[in-house]
């Protein structure tokens, strides 16, 4: 088990940040670490792989690779999954589930081939133990994964059990909360090194304060959740606690202040009570409030990290000009909208237009006028929201919110008057260079 092929898938966007990540976790590098597209490729030792599934904070599994074959049918993949040894990771007396994705593959079902994979893994251990393992499609005790191209087949076993993204901590949560692998790769993007303040004005639920909150403590994100190869056969409970252990010894008083705040204060509670499952309660101070009225919460300019509700209609902090009182839940596309309609009504406001223009011009002035010194990191489906912001973007990463193409943009505030840019339409802030630097990951 010091051999193995590990495959890390993670969103699109954040394979460079994630090959960082398992670099500082592991020291892998060279050809022992590679960036690939949607995930990253690790040689790593068992010992690594239960290291990195306790400490990644951007993988969404940590995948052994186990066999990779060419196919042209249905009997091929029963033939590869036939010669995989599943008897050195699992027992008959356990369950287990198939699970496979595709890209372009010449089969007509994956159903079909799942079945086949599946009769493959339960016939070979007939034949080497004399009884099958059951299949469990809910809570299996093991997870085997197949991913066909138009040409290979690639089968891995699961190390990580549930996505990693659940920590195990987030209980209260809006109806659709920012995924803590995404708010993670938002903080690793904008290079927060948890030695400046962070403030996250929508916060929600609290998944952004609370991920920068571990970070600054030197808390490993796996702590508060159990794993998957604790039911594979080469797992070692004293080599794992040593693990644990050594992880609980690198915690450590917070190196930066952390802040968040919300409009609505049923999710200002979430977040609180989030925290303090997530061991971070006294790092961070949470607030209510309009974001429009809000003033910086440190004396100290840091970074302003957030993830602002997607929709036509924008009430995803506050006030945007008169629009009291016309709040329209119905309207919202966003994971607050339920807490919004719960608001008593001198807490309920909305943008004045449709596309929530007002809303961001608004929170650009404020930025502008009460915010010199920091800078701001907004991810956004929307590419006109610096057009919105009448700002000029120093730095835009592409990066993905599930299905949906996002940009994370880097506004640097100065104080000043918006001057108008010659011959473009936009707007920048008084002494800004106007230039646009693209991110380090392509799209």
């Amino acid at each position: 088990m010091n051999a193995l092929t590990l495959f890390l898938p993670c969103a699109a966007g954040v394979e460079g940040f994630l090959a960082d990540e398992v670099h500082a976790i592991t020291g892998l590098t060279g050809h022992d670490l590679m960036t690939g597209r949607g995930g990253v490729m690790a040689k790593a030792s068992w010992r690594e792989a239960m290291r990195i599934n306790l400490h990644s904070r951007l993988t969404q599994r940590v995948l052994v690779q186990l066999s990779v074959t060419d196919y042209r049918n249905e009997n091929d993949l029963y033939r590869a999954a036939s010669e995989v040894a599943w008897e050195i990771w699992f027992t008959p007396k356990q369950t287990f589930k198939i699970d496979i994705t595709a890209q372009h593959s010449p089969l007509t079902s994956l159903n079909f081939a799942a079945l086949k994979i599946k009769d493959a893994v339960a016939d070979r251990f007939r034949a080497k133990r004399g009884e099958r393992p059951n299949v469990d499609t809910t809570w299996p005790d093991v997870r085997i994964y197949a991913h066909l191209t138009p040409e290979t087949a690639t089968l891995y076993i699961d190390t990580s059990g549930e996505p990693l993204f659940k920590r195990g901590w987030r209980t209260d949560k809006g109806d659709a909360p920012l995924k803590e692998t995404l708010a993670a790769a938002m903080i690793a993007a904008s290079g927060w090194d948890a030695t400046v303040p962070l403030y996250d004005p929508c916060c929600g639920s609290g998944t952004i304060p609370i991920e920068a909150a571990q970070i600054a403590c030197g808390i490993a994100p796996g702590l508060q959740r159990r794993f998957g190869f604790e039911k594979l056969l080469p797992f070692q409970n004293h080599v794992w606690q040593g693990l644990i252990e050594e992880a609980r010894d690198n915690e450590h008083e917070p190196t930066a202040p952390v802040f968040g705040s919300d409009v609505a204060f049923r999710m200002v509670d979430f977040a609180e009570r989030n925290a303090e499952r997530a061991g971070v309660s006294g790092v961070i101070e949470f607030r209510g409030g309009d974001a429009l009225q809000r003033m910086p919460p440190s004396e100290t300019p840091g970074v302003m990290l957030l993830n602002p509700p997607y929709g036509e209609r924008i009430a995803a902090a506050g006030v945007a000009g008169r629009g009291r009182d016309n709040f329209q839940p119905g309207a919202l596309s966003d994971a607050r909208a339920s807490s919004r309609a719960a608001t008593p009504s001198h807490h309920r406001e909305t943008a004045q237009t449709d596309d929530g223009g007002d809303f961001f011009a608004q929170l650009a002035s404020h930025w502008k006028k009460n915010y010199s010194g920091w800078s701001a990191w907004m991810l956004t489906p929307d590419l006109k929201l610096p057009s919105k912001m009448r700002l000029k973007e120093s730095r835009r990463v592409p990066m993905w919110n599930g299905p949906i193409e996002c940009r994370l943009f880097r506004f640097d505030m100065i104080k000043g008057s918006l001057k108008r840019v010659a011959g473009d339409g936009t707007s920048s802030p008084a002494g800004t260079t106007g230039t646009d630097t693209s991110g380090t990951i392509a799209p």
